[in-house]
């Protein structure tokens, strides 16, 4: 007589997912439920600043969606120009990352150990300063009176100072700055693992250097390129300390819409009606970037069999 085969217990590496999906339910899956439900509710004066969802009237439980926070983004022009220009100085200040930051990894991954880890270390350094200090930094290095057209002056390469204090070239300068050790460190972490012995079997094939980069390096430092570009893109979107400081009362970002709304107007339903568009936007490239990764594990199993 064949017995029933016993239920198998989770193993040591079931349980050992537990305590972070656990954190990541309750540090950000709960607090987005949170403003999701506000963006459901009504503007009122009082504590909280918002209509409950569900009430208990006659002995019924009525609950009542507001849709006045979604219905003006989708009809009022400033929202909706707001999240077009945060999209389009993400991905401007992503490419900028991309050109710059690319070279960088490139030489960092190249060099020697010990030039390694100085030139990572130079990376590294600016985390060691609180962000808005080097915000505020950049202020003195921009303004008119500033630290850059001064030298200009003093060298004589310009007549009058340069505007680009409270401009949208101040906000890409400083998010460019913030923003470029998040697409180094990721790119550097591929570039390094890479075989030099392919472009050594690239170049005794024929191939010349430039052919060697686009064919043989840029391929494979893909993941890389990818990881540090969502690392740059998703936080750029809702920035809010770089426009704040260095922005002019015109660059419409949504870090700064969010404020506005919560603390200036104290309209909650419709920072969080912001907020989670914003959101659901940002869902779009992670999930073409978890495609993207899905495709390259299939891609090497069927390398390997």
């Amino acid at each position: 007589m064949s017995r029933a085969p016993r239920p198998r217990l989770p193993g040591p590496r079931a349980l050992a997912v537990v305590p972070p999906y656990a954190w990541l339910v309750l540090v950000l899956l709960v607090p987005f439920l949170l403003v999701v439900k506000i963006s459901f509710a009504d503007l009122q004066f009082g504590v909280p600043p918002y209509t409950p969802l569900a009430q208990f009237e006659d002995e019924a439980i009525k609950l009542t969606l507001h849709l006045r926070g979604y219905a003006m983004l989708f009809s009022d022009s400033l929202y909706l120009a707001t999240y077009a220009n945060s999209l389009k100085m993400a991905a401007v200040t992503t490419l900028c990352c991309m050109l710059i930051g690319y070279p960088i990894a490139y030489y960092i991954a190249r060099s020697s150990p010990a030039t390694r880890n100085l030139l990572l270390l130079g990376v590294i350094l600016p985390f060691w300063t609180s962000l808005l200090l080097r915000v505020y930094a950049w202020v003195g290095i921009l303004r008119n009176d500033g630290l850059l057209n001064n030298a200009l002056m003093a060298l004589g390469l310009i007549d009058a100072p340069l505007e680009i204090y409270r401009t949208d070239l101040a906000v890409y300068i400083g998010m460019v700055y913030a923003y470029l050790p998040f697409f180094i460190l990721p790119l550097y972490a591929t570039l390094v693992k890479l075989d030099p012995r392919l472009l050594e079997a690239a170049y005794d094939l024929g191939a010349r250097p430039w052919q060697a980069f686009f064919r043989v390096t840029l391929p494979l430092s893909r993941p890389g390129v990818i990881a540090g570009a969502m690392l740059v893109f998703i936080p750029c979107v809702g920035e809010f300390v770089i426009p704040e400081m260095l922005g002019g009362a015109n660059t419409l970002m949504m870090g700064r819409v969010m404020w506005n709304e919560f603390f200036a107007n104290t309209d909650w339903p419709m920072a969080a009606s912001i907020t989670v568009v914003m959101v659901l936007l940002l869902l779009v490239p992670l999930a073409l970037l978890q495609q993207v990764q899905a495709r390259q594990v299939d891609r090497r199993r069927e390398g390997w069999q």
